[in-house]
């Protein structure tokens, strides 16, 4: 009998696909070269739908756009990416890498062209979101991706040792961040 659990285990183990998210870090050169849109904003509304056309759980997030630093859009702009928990489901669609975003949370969001069924996660997944909040009176950017556009974005002070280097290095105000980015689309 353990032999037949063991055959039908293997043989539906086999039947499965095997997928993964694979990020390579990239450096925030290479995350607002790849942009073709570059935007300031605040989530105004989060949706999350079955899309007819990709026949597939979608996430749709409208940012309230404050500034655009590269490519065009209007007031407002709503962005389309797969997975997410549909209303009353007991299971979710989760990918990993792909970020979340947060009813009244500000970001600075890099996002390709959508491809051609609308989807657009930020470039480099969690590379390519940036939330921003207050620290100390200071409005900053912070990147919660470990390496990558995240570790060339904030550089810390050279003053900051130790433990203090490592939690300056997770901010950079976002006037200099805008600043920055700005400076590297107009090469």
């Amino acid at each position: 009998m353990r032999t037949v659990i063991l055959f039908f285990s293997l043989l539906l183990a086999a039947g499965l696909p095997a997928r993964a998210t694979v990020v390579i870090p990239l450096s925030l050169q290479q995350v607002s070269d790849r942009a073709s849109l570059i935007f300031q904003g605040r989530v105004t509304d989060v949706e999350v739908r079955f899309d007819e056309l990709s026949q597939r759980v979608a996430t749709y997030t409208t940012f309230a756009v404050q500034d655009v630093i590269k490519g065009n859009t209007g007031a407002t702009h709503t962005i389309k990416q797969v997975g997410g928990q549909l209303p009353g489901a007991k299971f979710a669609l989760s990918i990993h890498g792909v970020p979340r975003f947060n009813p009244g949370e500000e970001y600075v969001v890099f996002l390709p062209a959508p491809s051609r069924l609308g989807f657009a996660s930020p470039v480099g997944l969690s590379q390519g979101a940036f939330s921003v909040v207050e620290k100390n009176g200071v409005r900053v950017v912070s990147n919660h991706y470990r390496g990558g556009a995240a570790a060339s974005a904030a550089r810390p002070a050279a003053s900051a040792t130790g433990k203090a280097a490592r939690a300056a290095s997770r901010f950079t105000a976002l006037d200099d961040f805008k600043s920055t980015i700005r400076s590297m689309v107009a090469k």
